[in-house]
């Protein structure tokens, strides 16, 4: 009789267990798609930089990789400066302005509308404006 009770609670065990991996196993699944999907969806933002004797911005324009993304500079530009790129995944969109009044300097990053990040005056020339990716969950 022990010998049928040890078996049957057994095989609850080790059922219990399959169930338990199982879902371990299709919520690591949601997990990797999820991944995946971090860092092969596109993305539109909007740089946005104003002020007064702006030399020159720096921005992330899309090619490159999340770690070492593309970045392509604008000399002389004319303000209010507004450019629009695609992005990719986890690429963090980023401005980087250069003035000679950096009091004046204000720097955005716009997604759907939304301001994600914004500088003012020298925290806008000392780091620009560095957002996380807006599709990273």
């Amino acid at each position: 009789m022990k010998r049928t009770v040890r078996t049957a609670v057994s095989a609850l065990v080790v059922a219990g267990l399959a169930l338990g991996l199982g879902a371990c196993s299709e919520a690591a699944e949601k997990a990797v798609d999820q991944v995946d999907k971090s860092v092969t969806e596109a993305y539109e933002v909007t740089y946005e930089v104003s002020g007064k004797s702006v030399e020159s911005i720096d921005f992330h324009a899309g090619d490159g990789t999340a770690v070492a993304p593309q970045v392509e500079s604008e000399k002389k530009p004319a303000v209010p400066w507004k450019k629009t790129v695609k992005l990719h995944g986890i690429m963090p969109p980023a401005v980087m302005p250069i003035s000679l009044d950096p009091a004046s300097l204000t720097c955005k990053i716009v997604y759907q509308g939304k301001v994600i990040k914004e500088s003012k005056g020298e925290q806008a020339m000392a780091g620009g404006c560095v957002a996380v990716s807006p599709v990273v969950g």
